[in-house]
């Protein structure tokens, strides 16, 4: 994949990598269908379609991040969902709202930190998926290999409830925005235990990817929650193709903006979508964003 890839930014945030690019049909790659990335992808495009003149975008299931990055680095899609993790896709290193990684144990187990996931089974989000990308980062940072010492499972957030409702896991290591359905889900019907990432941990990875920033779930943001956890999260952004029309996506990045409540109406979690944001992002703004953000005076 050319490593050139350009930012967009909305706070959440738009990004780019680059294909020569002329007409106004975009495919968008999200995430899983039972994820946020989907309905509120569905609902850029449709904010896109009905605002940009000839635009036709279209939403797209897949496996998250990595897939997406892929997708597009074969010209496969033109816009993408990311986290922090395009950093490195930019940099030509590794696999390539806030969203936090979160960790959870079964209700009753008596795993306290991530070193005692050795010989457990634990999911660890899709293929193709942030999640898997960084939970195996986690893992190792614990000395643990992924491969030898744990029993991975490849589970979406919400297949990953199921599967602590049937006891088929032990733990998952699942990024995700706070109130994502999954964990909802599980806590409501209390079968996890969101368990802190250890300080040295969270050193280890930012020194590693400096886009990834202590963060704090706030106490009783889930049922059965009583007490603030301490993990880490990145900002997500939108990646374009760098050769999109620069015209083009400014009007993608001020529309968005100018129709915020339509996403939020999609999910809450949007409400974070801020133009100040832009200074979060660890590569360079596309041209079209950067019009629009010295336009509103967010940048010079």
């Amino acid at each position: 994949m050319n490593k050139k890839v350009i930012c967009l930014a909305v706070a959440l945030v738009l990004c780019v990598s680059s294909f020569a690019f002329a007409a106004t049909f975009l495919n968008m790659g999200t995430a899983g269908v039972s994820g946020v990335y989907y309905p509120v992808g569905a609902a850029m495009c449709k904010i896109w379609n009905d605002n940009i003149s000839g635009m036709k975008a279209n939403v797209q299931a897949t496996g998250g991040t990595v897939q997406n990055l892929q997708l597009m680095g074969r010209g496969d899609t033109e816009v993408i969902f990311t986290d922090g993790s395009v950093f490195d896709a930019y940099n030509g290193k590794g696999k390539y709202y806030a969203e936090p990684v979160n960790f959870m144990v079964a209700k009753g187990s008596k795993i306290k930190d991530i070193a005692g996931l050795k010989g457990k089974k634990v999911a660890v989000g899709a293929v193709g998926s942030g999640s898997e990308t960084i939970a195996f980062e986690i893992l190792r940072a614990a000395g643990l290999d992924p491969k030898k010492d744990i029993d991975t499972h490849n589970l979406t957030h919400s297949e990953a409830s199921r599967a602590f409702g049937d006891k088929q896991i032990d733990a998952a290591i699942i990024a995700g925005p706070v109130g994502m359905a999954g964990i909802v889900e599980a806590t409501t019907m209390g079968l996890i235990d969101l368990v802190n990432i250890p300080d040295d941990i969270v050193k280890k990875i930012h020194a590693q990817y400096p886009y990834y920033t202590p963060f704090v779930i706030k106490a009783n943001s889930y049922k059965g929650q009583t007490k603030p956890v301490k993990v880490f999260a990145s900002w997500n952004i939108i990646t374009v193709h760098e050769k999109l029309d620069t015209e083009l996506v400014y009007k993608m990045t001020k529309s968005l903006y100018e129709h915020k409540q339509d996403l939020v109406n999609v999910s809450p979690r949007l409400n974070e979508m801020d133009k100040a944001n832009v200074k979060y992002i660890t590569i360079p703004l596309h041209p079209g964003a950067q019009k629009y953000y010295k336009e509103i005076k967010v940048i010079r």
